[in-house]
């Protein structure tokens, strides 16, 4: 029994088959780099949101500008935007925190959009590969007949290994792409528990300043 030379199929399957190389290095490529870069360690470090709570309770926001201009994570630029309008209403600050944090994920998001495009062009590269493939078959038998079946194997070897390859590629990079996604998910709901807390001390400060206001206008009519 002839054993399967891998290679030596992958070259037969034509230009297809480069193609879909060049797509699987990408999807590696793509895929190493969110797996490095986009993790919660990167994009909401716990120690900076630590940090910024106890520089953030105790009113010291130029510290905690210059803590966060220090980092270069989504954190850290939705810190320096609180840290630069600290005195704005608690809702206004919760709803502009909420626009950056969310441009920021989509941004992180964006850099492994290349998977779900490999994921989409991989089977359509291998499709095409594929109709190339019968077409040489077809155009075999149009001249020599069925007579030698072996004659047609090329063109139908073509068809087959475009097919797997397409697949072969496609289906990791969209598991990755979902993978991305759900990671996603959760770096952002770790996100909004950090900003939650510092905003939660904001509405408390606030609060507070309203009573005290109001207990002093009650004071003020007393007299």
């Amino acid at each position: 029994m002839q054993e399967l030379n891998l290679a030596s199929q992958l070259l037969e399957g034509g230009t297809g088959i480069f193609v879909t190389g060049a797509l699987s290095v990408l999807a590696v490529a793509v895929s190493l780099e969110r797996l490095a870069n986009f993790r919660a360690s990167k994009v909401a470090p716990q120690g900076l949101a630590d940090e910024a709570l106890a520089l953030w309770q105790a009113g010291d926001y130029p510290a905690l500008a210059a803590r966060a201009a220090e980092g270069r994570s989504s954190l850290a630029r939705v810190l320096a935007f609180l840290a630069g309008h600290p005195r704005l209403p608690a809702d206004t600050l919760a709803a502009r925190a909420a626009e950056i944090a969310s441009t920021e994920l989509r941004l992180q998001q964006q850099k492994a959009y290349a998977l779900n495009v490999v994921a989409t062009i991989a089977p359509i590269v291998g499709l095409l590969g594929t109709v190339i493939g019968m077409i040489e078959s077809f155009h075999v038998i149009a001249f020599n007949g069925m007579g030698d079946p072996t004659l047609l194997a090329g063109g139908i070897s073509k068809a087959l290994v475009n097919t797997a390859a397409g697949l072969a590629v496609a289906l990791p990079s969209l598991a990755m792409h979902h993978f991305f996604r759900n990671r996603m998910v959760n770096i952002g709901i770790l996100l909004e528990r950090q900003l939650g807390r510092l905003l939660d001390e904001s509405r408390s400060r606030e609060q507070e300043s309203m009573h005290a206001r109001k207990h002093e206008q009650e004071r003020s009519h007393a007299y």
